[in-house]
């Protein structure tokens, strides 16, 4: 058995919320990062990170940059600050590509604009005007992982897509689909008897089926952007491995879009992998935190949402 002492997971959408740099206003590391952001996409990260102008924080093309420059600056910062680089990472979903960037697979300017050509095409494989049509996710609680698979089967081929695509811990999976079809299934769920049911704040529906043409946009575009192997070894989403050569990089990435992520067996994979004294949330919120404890409650993990939780870990 390999042994560490820390492992860095990297969150994805539905982290995000107002503020979340703010904190770390005073940090040389974050001031740094929002002005390359900024100078990148001619866009005002700082305002819409700290201000949500047009409550664009939940949708898709602002979510994804928007968590990607926050791992990443909450990152450079820990780097700053003294923390020891983990020997592995993971990320969940969007969070993967925040993981190569900080793993130094793809450059911050490259990742940049990936993620945002990524929601871009995300957002653009659902878009229509029949508000039932379009994409959207829900979290169901306390079903059975087959019971809930197979639910979401009978729902797609009675009703419209709808498929389980979050698999984040026992007892808790995300479905995507289109949006009519998606609320039968929180109905059902419920007659089930799921704890709970609830539409996410997410735009799109991300790893079903319905994103192959982003899929098929996404492979084209990666094609042109260049991958090193990564200073620390990512778990990835897809394969549940690490992978060092730059095409098979580009290829999971591409096939994340429509493949469902299996969170808790990636974090399960680690923990028979490696001994970890620390597992390190690097973005805002912590949510993969309490997922930590859904999975294993003897995980000892930690959110860098807040520079107490660093100093905390250097004092270790």
């Amino acid at each position: 058995m390999t042994t560490t002492s820390t492992v860095f997971m990297f969150p994805g959408q539905g982290s995000q919320k107002v503020g979340m740099l703010d904190c770390y206003k005073t940090s040389p590391a974050i001031e740094s990062t929002l002005k390359q952001a900024s100078d990148i996409s001619k866009i005002n990260w700082d305002d819409i990170i700290s201000n949500n102008p047009d409550e664009c924080l939940n949708q898709t093309t602002y979510t994804q940059p928007a968590l990607l420059i926050t791992s990443v600056a909450i990152w450079r910062h820990s780097l700053q600050s003294g923390i020891e680089p983990p020997k592995v990472m993971a990320g969940h979903s969007l969070g993967e590509l925040s993981a190569l960037v900080c793993a130094e697979a793809i450059s911050f300017d490259d990742g940049l604009r990936l993620v945002q050509k990524r929601a871009e095409l995300m957002q653009q494989a659902v878009s229509t005007t029949d508000e039932s049509q379009q994409g959207c996710m829900a979290a169901i609680l306390g079903l059975d992982d087959k019971a809930l698979i197979d639910l979401a089967k009978q729902i797609s081929e009675n009703t419209g897509v709808c498929e389980a695509v979050n698999f984040n811990a026992p007892g808790q999976v995300v479905i995507a689909g289109r949006r009519f079809a998606v609320e039968v299934m929180i109905e059902k769920a419920k007659e089930l008897g799921a704890k709970r049911a609830l539409m996410l704040p997410v735009s799109v529906a991300a790893h079903s089926s319905l994103m192959q043409p982003a899929a098929d946009a996404f492979s084209k575009v990666l094609a042109e952007v260049e991958i090193q192997a990564p200073k620390i070894p990512v778990y990835h989403n897809v394969g549940l491995e690490p992978c060092m050569e730059p095409n098979g990089i580009k290829e999971r990435l591409t096939k994340q879009l429509t493949s469902p992520v299996p969170w808790h067996q990636t974090i399960n994979k680690i923990s028979t992998n490696f001994n970890i004294d620390n597992w390190v949330e690097c973005g805002p919120g912590q949510v993969l935190c309490g997922l930590n404890k859904r999975i294993d409650r003897k995980l000892a993990s930690v959110s860098l949402a807040k520079p107490e939780s660093l100093e905390q870990l250097l004092t270790c």
